[in-house]
């Protein structure tokens, strides 16, 4: 049975190729109906659809949703916002309708996300509070004291950065912590103490873990330059800033109204299944207000995913979005998603795990705009592939994958880490016997705090296989911590400077066959943490290799040399400049027995 739908079709029609419904969840409905068992399709003809909040329930499984051959739907999680009027010299204003309750925290004009006033409007600003409470790990069990809710709530700015005329019902704040942040609404603004009180609570205290960063959103103080805006919750009202040509009469604004725009909803006891979802574009979602947390895993998506089994996303653009693009909760298995484009996201690209979910050839950039600790591709589970993607644009980590057994290979990763630190393209949580296999992970900038690596294993991996896999123009290939009898195997790291290997708090740990090209020098932290190193070939162009015995995070003395039977040489590479890692006939890596590394597969296949 199939149903049909396009913009210009009619609710009261009979859902047909020549009679088509105008609105999904009409023909949502319809497809009810159907007998169980019987295959049931929406066709969806191409054009733009606005205000879709659209949700599946387990009644729906078996439901394909997909784009008319040849023609491109659009769902909009939002409306068009029309009757601009001039708001000064410089800025427009068009009011909302009345009778909801608008969170907006994003626009789009034209086709573009459009930046949120930002005060200051480049970089951060420093505030006074201090928390010196130390930071136990995570796994052993976080702050060692509780922070208080006075200290979740407050922070002491600099008399001269903010005056009585910050407009605390539109303001809120972005309070950056080390990995992750928290976005949250100012309640008040004592300028006499100087003191901003916080509403709702931030997930960390301002000034944990040394970090004193700030950014206030959302107030007029902040629109600088064309194409920004805020939402003026005092006046019911978008102000925004035009582009340079850009005649408010004809844009087309679109303002959110929903945080996700198709739904597949189980329950723990009826999961919903086998529903496809093929070539849609969607866009234009809002997030609340609150501290969502590491990764900002407490939002959800674009299109969300709960309590599904064998579930497909094929072919989808998910972009302009506050929040996720893709997101999966709950009981989750047999997930597929392929051939999307996650692009333009305030918060995450593809949040799904569970077991034997495969995530693969999809293109996922330009994430985090917003809350700076999203990821990529995040989650994990047991049993997942994730392979042949590209992630890029991402200001954390590129791949955060942790789980039991999980496969992350043949990806391309590259300018992630733009803004948190203690990431990776590559960071797995409490691993184990996950591989990391063929990979591509390049131009990584470390910008300093616990830094930024190619290869990640962190608290409690254990078991786990990073192998075949390339760095390069990263000064920080493999870090390890707290982790265990992992084995690091046949890879190849290239570092323009100096480079560094890194093991603090780890053991029993296999370096084998990997080689190590520096134009610096090397670096290995915590050494012992290493049980056997066998076959590896180091070169550094400052001639000094060295290793750093640790007690906990501390340095207490240094050991010269390479380890094991380390051979120290010039890799001689055909020429890695050019993309080719294979090695002259006189290489030493070759009379180790070593083979180039291969990384011409990886990344998006072409369908």
């Amino acid at each position: 049975m199939d149903f049909y739908v396009a913009p210009n079709g009619d609710d009261t029609a009979a859902g047909a190729k020549d009679k088509p419904f105008a609105t999904l969840t009409k023909a949502r409905d319809a497809s009810r109906a159907v007998p169980a068992g019987q295959a049931k399709r929406i066709v969806v003809g191409g054009g733009k659809y606005y205000d879709v909040a659209l949700t599946l329930g387990p009644e729906d499984s078996g439901l394909t949703i997909e784009a008319a051959p040849g023609e491109k739907p659009v769902l909009y999680g939002g409306i068009a916002l029309k009757n601009w009027e001039k708001d000064g010299d410089k800025f427009y204003a068009a009011k909302l309708p009345e009778g909801r309750d608008w969170q907006i925290r994003m626009l789009q004009v034209d086709g573009k996300l459009c930046p949120r006033a930002r005060f200051p409007a480049e970089g951060t600003l420093t505030h006074l509070t201090a928390f010196d409470v130390p930071w136990m790990s995570t796994t052993g069990g976080g702050w060692k004291r509780k922070p208080t809710n006075e200290e979740l709530t407050t922070l002491k700015y600099k008399p001269d950065d903010i005056g009585p005329w910050l407009e605390v019902k539109n303001a809120e704040i972005t309070v950056y912590h080390m990995w992750d942040e928290s976005c949250v609404g100012v309640s008040a603004n004592n300028a006499d103490t100087h003191v901003l009180t916080l509403a709702p609570a931030c997930g960390h205290p301002p000034g944990a873990f040394g970090v004193k960063k700030y950014v206030l959103w959302n107030i007029r103080e902040g629109l600088k330059t064309p194409g920004q805006w805020y939402h003026d919750r005092a006046q019911n009202r978008i102000v925004y800033v035009p582009l340079p040509g850009q005649d408010m009469g004809k844009a087309e604004a679109i303002v959110p109204t929903t945080a996700t725009i198709v739904r597949l909803k189980g329950t723990g006891k009826d999961k919903i299944w086998g529903v496809t979802l093929r070539g849609l574009t969607l866009a234009a979602a809002t997030v609340p207000l609150f501290a969502a947390g590491f990764a900002a895993e407490k939002f959800d998506g674009a299109v969300s995913l709960e309590n599904a089994e064998d579930c497909v996303l094929s072919g989808l653009t998910v972009t302009r979005v506050a929040g996720h693009g893709i997101n999966a909760k709950g009981a989750i298995s047999g997930a597929r998603v392929e051939n999307c484009e996650i692009a333009s996201c305030g918060a995450g690209g593809v949040y799904v795990g569970g077991s034997k979910s495969v995530i693969t050839n999809n293109h996922v950039h330009d994430v985090g705009l917003f809350y700076p600790s999203a990821v990529g591709i995040y989650r994990g589970g047991k049993g997942n592939v994730v392979s042949h993607n590209e992630v890029h644009g991402c200001s954390y980590s590129a791949i955060n994958y942790g789980g039991q057994e999980n496969i992350i290979e043949d990806n391309v990763l590259y300018d992630c880490m733009k803004v948190l630190h203690d990431g990776a393209a590559i960071y797995v949580f409490g691993a184990k016997n996950c591989i990391l296999r063929r990979n591509l992970a390049r131009d990584i900038t470390d910008t300093g705090g616990y830094g930024a690596s190619a290869y990640y294993l962190d608290e409690q991996s254990e078991g786990c296989i990073v192998e075949k896999n390339l760095s390069l123009r990263v000064g920080w290939p493999s870090h390890n911590h707290m982790a265990r009898k992992n084995t690091i195997r046949d890879n190849v790291f290239i570092v323009l400077g100096d480079a560094k290997i890194t093991f603090p708090r780890s053991s029993e740990h296999v370096f084998e066959r990997n080689v190590l090209y520096a134009k610096g020098k090397i670096t290995i932290t915590n050494p012992d943490g290493v049980t056997t190193w066998s076959k590896n070939l180091f070169f550094t162009g400052a001639g000094k290799i060295e290793g750093v015995k640790l007690k906990d995070y501390s340095g207490v003395g240094t050991v010269p040399g390479a380890p094991g039977d380390t051979v120290v040489g010039d890799p001689l590479f055909v020429d890695w400049e050019k993309g080719d890692y294979r090695y002259k006939p006189e290489s030493p890596a070759l009379k180790l027995g070593l083979e180039p590394v291969d990384v011409s597969k990886v990344g998006r296949v072409q369908n």
